[in-house]
């Protein structure tokens, strides 16, 4: 069979892959080799930056909000136990440092990754995703022209022909071992138990934490659904001593108690020195393990791997653009990796600080989620002085920033008129004149101030919401300009 986007590896990054594609009309085939999601909910929770993905492609109402306090990221203290003493809280980002501004139109997304999956899983299939679960990738290759898989089911093994391919098969990533592609970073830290459990314990949550260091004990966190888990030293232990280490960690033994799974950890940390390799792409964990953190780094920026690699994918195979646009992915998404490794150890999030940068910045949360600056060849302008990440409010719509959120009347973003194409922001009927020729999308916005630019300014986003370009004044040519700039930008084949 043949296809445009293979996609291998049927979690968050893949199936994210396999939806993104789907929504711009692309023909994907997603293979994964179990039948469907882990046992293990994993992720607690989205960022409000995927939740405006999400809200994109029209999911956002299928989806709880996330119950995380602003700005706090997910509260974590320090106890006896959960009914116990409660002694020091540590901060993602510090009560006094938090900001009253409203930085998305979302407000993330309340759901583990267990149940996450499927969501996203229905919602690729309805918008034309070919999705094979239960199907092992056996071998591939690549040419000049595109992708070979061998791949199996429930029957023989058959072939698959693609364009490309996405491998999102996870952190031991065979396809990035067969292409030699060798990581960088902490590496193996250490490996955990784990027990998940159900039990009443709604009431200890009101004071919005959700994640326990428990004195001789573990880590204990709720998935806010009646679940928790519990985190333990390395060891075989029989059901009796799971309860008994339950029990400690509550602090009562007077509860009904429902051991639901139990499971092993390797908790490891490293990038992969490169992100694609001819017409192969990887996403996810098999592009980086970041350990869990309050940051959510490694679901989330899986998911934005996704969602940055989708639109490129689409222009090169619909011949919008040319396969250099590609190149673009790596650039602007390893460094974004490798900041979130730093970041992860530079703050303390239950990880070994002492290991990390002398000189390593700690970076906002929001300056994480919101304000991270992609330099590539598809955004025109960024240059190196500016940081790689900082709060919203600090840029001032520069090309390689994600534009910036206000609402333009009530219920509508000025993020809801991205995400479907390219589009000219601007308020001057010769940036209008400009873009019709072009095929760009043209908004009249009266808020041009967020995007840093005078009245008579505009700004190029690009299909992913971010920043391609801007003229803060009009130009002498405003059509040249702005034809020069999106071809460059888009790597246009117009």
């Amino acid at each position: 069979m043949k296809t445009s986007v293979l996609v291998v590896g049927g979690g968050l990054a893949g199936t994210s892959a396999a939806l993104f594609l789907a929504w711009r009309g692309v023909d994907v085939t997603l293979v994964e080799k179990h039948p469907g999601s882990s046992p293990h909910p994993r992720a607690v929770g989205f960022n409000a930056r995927v939740g405006e993905l999400l809200r994109a492609v029209g999911l956002e109402d299928r989806l709880p909000p996330s119950r995380v306090g602003k700005g706090f990221g997910i509260r974590r203290v320090r106890v006896s136990s959960l009914v116990g003493e409660r002694f020091e809280e540590t901060f993602w980002s510090p009560p006094e440092q938090l900001s009253d501004i409203e930085y998305s139109p979302s407000k993330g997304v309340g759901v583990a990754q267990d149940r996450m999956e499927p969501l996203l899983r229905d919602a690729a299939r309805e918008l034309g995703a070919d999705i094979r679960m239960s199907t092992r990738m056996l071998e591939f290759s690549q040419d000049d022209d595109g992708v070979t898989a061998i791949v199996q089911g429930d029957g023989e093994p058959y072939e698959i022909r693609a364009d490309y391919l996405v491998a999102a098969d996870g952190h031991r990533s065979p396809i990035r071992e067969g292409l030699g592609i060798t990581r960088t970073g902490r590496g193996y830290m250490h490996t955990s138990r784990s027990v998940l459990f159900r039990a009443p314990l709604e009431e200890y949550l009101k004071d919005g934490i959700g994640q326990f260091v428990v004195d001789g004990v573990g880590f204990l966190t709720t998935y806010g659904d009646g679940r928790w888990v519990l985190m333990l030293e390395d060891r075989e232990y029989t059901e009796a001593e799971l309860l008994a280490r339950i029990n400690q960690a509550i602090g009562r033994d007077d509860l009904d108690v429902e051991i639901i799974t139990t499971g092993r950890w390797t908790i490891s940390a490293g990038v992969a020195d490169q992100f694609s390799a001819g017409r192969i792409f990887l996403a996810g964990d098999a592009a980086h393990t970041l350990p869990p953190s309050r940051g959510g780094f490694g679901a989330n920026v899986g998911i934005e791997d996704a969602h940055n690699l989708a639109w490129k994918l689409a222009a090169v195979v619909k011949g919008e653009s040319r396969p250099s646009l590609l190149d673009t992915y790596d650039a602007e998404r390893r460094p974004v990796a490798s900041l979130c490794h730093q970041q992860i150890f530079a703050r303390n999030d239950g990880h070994n600080r002492d290991q990390a940068p002398e000189d390593a910045e700690l970076i906002d949360n929001n300056a994480m989620h919101y304000g991270q600056l992609y330099r590539s060849a598809a955004v025109l302008g960024a240059g190196p002085e500016l940081p790689p990440a900082q709060l919203p409010e600090q840029w001032n719509g520069q090309p390689g920033t994600r534009a910036p959120h206000v609402w333009i009347e009530p219920g509508k973003s000025t993020l809801d008129l991205f995400q479907r194409g390219w589009v000219l922001v601007a308020d001057h009927p010769q940036w209008e004149e400009a873009a019709k020729p072009l095929g760009i999308q043209y908004e009249r916005i009266e808020r041009l101030d967020v995007f840093g630019l005078s009245e008579k300014g505009a700004s190029l986003v690009r299909p992913d919401g971010y920043i391609a370009w801007r003229s803060v004044e009009l130009p002498d040519d405003p059509a040249g300009a702005l034809a020069t700039a999106f071809r460059k930008s888009s790597a246009g084949t117009r």
